[in-house]
């Protein structure tokens, strides 16, 4: 029977992996056996929305070759056709899991990258950490407002009940600052940590801050833009970049543009058609009426395209300008999929403008290649626009495969993103398996039910700790190998708990970690630091994956390492005694729920 043989995601079948550079050539390979009948075969490229062309392939008894470049930058597809002797055809489509298929199936895609600026290697070899900052630590409170509730209980449950107006305030603040990040920056440097990521520290309403009161200043609450400069300084003294969550594609209502509560000395959209800021959003109905993020009428949407929008945000003394010159090293866009292209073209540029070093990071939750949103193929990783994102699909598969031991579904997850995406862009990935949008990853990997009832959920710690900690291990060993950069959240290498928003985003608790979670940690974070040779860039192998397991290499010019997670009930044997980085001993198997790493 014919055999047909093309893995797009390794280099003999398609060179280099990931996305073609403009003008530069690439190679494809399609290995088919038993080619007595076949007359020619022919590689089938369509740029989208235009012709397909046809290119003969080089023959090379059972493997038929092509090397080409492509000519302008886009999202591009293809299969192949063989021709048979005596005028019969067949094509060979994207079957499942990227596996070449007769005659049915999709395209297999390529990217055409044309690089605008020089990629940033900021991120890569290193570890983030994302901080809530009023969650984080505390030094020297302040208490600035009237309007919200400074909590004295460090570490109690964040207020989750609506108001007798039904609307929760998220308004209770613990007292996390921006020295106290400063503070930790030692304990930040045990866990190899290169790269500190904070969510939205610019004024505003909530403890969240994603409901932007004004870009220009730093929220009182978590200090001020001296705190801000202090913390790059120090941290830049360990080896550390900072990096701001910018949330673009709406305001606060209670903020300097709309003041709808008029607590800002200015004339906000919401109060006057003649305010300055009025053209930023849109109304249907003046003032009441007006296009909010996903309805949530506390978020006036703003017109990223608004030329006095754009200029404030992009322009020159504007809010990117501003935080670049203080230091900042990267930007992560809050829901980048609501950001025009344009805009964030802009936004980049506005970085380099800076600090070409500076590294810009979008938040989207799918293959960032692919993605269409509102009806528009997004051109993140084209040239001129996003460095990396944040790679949720790695997130969910790694939690599947440490609670099911599905290896086959992982497999398929990595393959595709690093089929897609451009070399240097996987290399910068930010791989977290829990975040402040989801459930905490220990949680996550608990055998517990989700408890029906949200006030249950608040208090309800995981029945099953120690198996979560197991499986937890295993996943983290994962993320920080797998390509891309890991990103710890907060306090889950402390074993925090916690279901949804606001349950995930519970204080840090200092002094009740578990400080051999910590530990391992810690570990994972030498392990990157001293092997950053190979895990900085080094390429993706698979070696095995099925129900249990999951194992591959990462291999460069000076080395290799390969990683084996078991999630089976039983022991997994090795081919021979190895020492494994994390133990720290040498072992001939890898025991149920956790994984070895191993430098070849």
């Amino acid at each position: 029977m014919r055999e047909l043989i093309y893995k797009p995601y390794l280099k003999e079948f398609k060179s280099p992996v990931g996305a073609a550079k403009v003008n530069e050539p690439f190679s494809i390979s399609i290995g088919i056996t038993e080619t007595d009948d076949i007359e020619s075969v022919y590689f089938v490229l369509t740029k989208e929305d235009e012709t397909p062309v046809y290119y003969r392939m080089e023959n090379f008894g059972r493997k038929f070759s092509i090397t080409l470049s492509v000519s302008s930058r886009g999202l591009y597809s293809y299969h192949f056709k063989v021709n048979q002797w005596g005028g019969g055809y067949f094509n060979i489509f994207c079957g499942e899991a990227l596996k070449p298929e007769y005659h049915y199936g999709k395209d297999w895609l390529l990217l055409a990258v044309e690089r605008k600026y020089p990629f940033p290697s900021l991120l890569k070899g290193g570890v983030i950490y994302q901080i809530m900052v009023d969650r984080f630590y505390s030094v020297n409170r302040r208490k600035t407002r009237s309007d919200c509730v400074y909590r004295d209980d460090w570490g109690g449950t964040p207020e989750y009940k609506p108001d007798q107006k039904g609307i929760v305030r998220n308004n209770d603040f613990f007292g996390g600052n921006l020295k106290g990040v400063t503070a930790k920056l030692d304990y930040l440097s045990s866990l190899g940590v290169s790269c500190v990521y904070l969510n939205p520290i610019f004024k505003a309403y909530s403890n969240h801050k994603y409901d932007t009161g004004s870009y220009m200043n730093v929220d009182p609450d978590f200090g001020s833009e001296d705190d801000l400069k202090e913390l790059i300084v120090k941290a830049k003294k360990r080896g550390i970049s900072v990096m701001l969550d910018g949330v673009f594609s709406h305001t606060g209502d209670d903020s300097v543009y709309f003041n709808k509560y008029g607590k800002y000395d200015s004339l906000g959209a919401y109060q006057s058609k003649s305010s300055p800021y009025y053209d930023w959003y849109s109304f249907s109905a003046f003032p009441d009426k007006y296009s909010c993020w996903w309805g949530i009428n506390i978020l006036p949407q703003v017109d990223e395209l608004n030329p006095t929008y754009l200029d404030f945000i992009t322009g020159k003394g504007g809010v990117i300008e501003k935080y670049t010159s203080l230091g900042v090293s990267a930007w992560r866009l809050d829901v980048a999929d609501e950001l025009p292209d344009e805009f964030i073209s802009r936004l980049c540029s506005a970085v380099k403008r800076v600090n070409p070093k500076a590294l810009v990071l979008g938040e989207v939750w799918e293959d960032a290649v692919t993605k269409v949103a509102y009806g528009v193929r997004r051109k993140y990783f084209w040239g001129d626009e996003l460095e990396s994102v944040t790679n949720y699909p790695f997130k969910s598969d790694i939690l599947h495969f440490a609670i099911t031991g599905d290896g086959t579904r992982l497999a398929g997850a990595v393959n595709a993103i690093v089929d897609h995406y451009p070399k240097d862009v996987l290399d910068s990935l930010m791989n977290a398996i829990g975040t402040h949008d989801t459930v905490r990853a220990i949680t996550a990997l608990s055998s517990d039910a989700t408890p029906a009832n949200k006030d249950d959920r608040a208090e309800k710690k995981i029945s099953d700790y120690p198996l979560a900690v197991r499986r937890l291990r295993c996943a983290a060993a994962l993320q920080f190998t797998l390509p891309g950069v890991p990103c710890i959240y907060y306090g889950d290498e402390a074993g925090m708990q916690g279901y949804e928003d606001p349950f995930n985003r519970r204080c840090f608790p200092w002094g009740k970690e578990d400080t051999s979670l910590t530990a391992f940690y810690a570990r994972l974070g030498r392990i990157r630091r001293e092997n950053a040779d190979v895990l900085a860039e080094g390429e993706y192998i698979p070696v095995a994956a099925g129900r249990g397991i999951f194992s591959f290499r990462r291999v460069s010019p000076v080395g290799s390492i390969f990683v084996v997670a078991n999630r089976s009930e039983f022991p997994l044997s090795l081919d021979k005694k190895v020492y494994d980085l994390i133990l720290e001993r040498a072992t001939a198997e890898v025991p149920p729920d956790s994984a070895v790493i191993i430098r070849e």
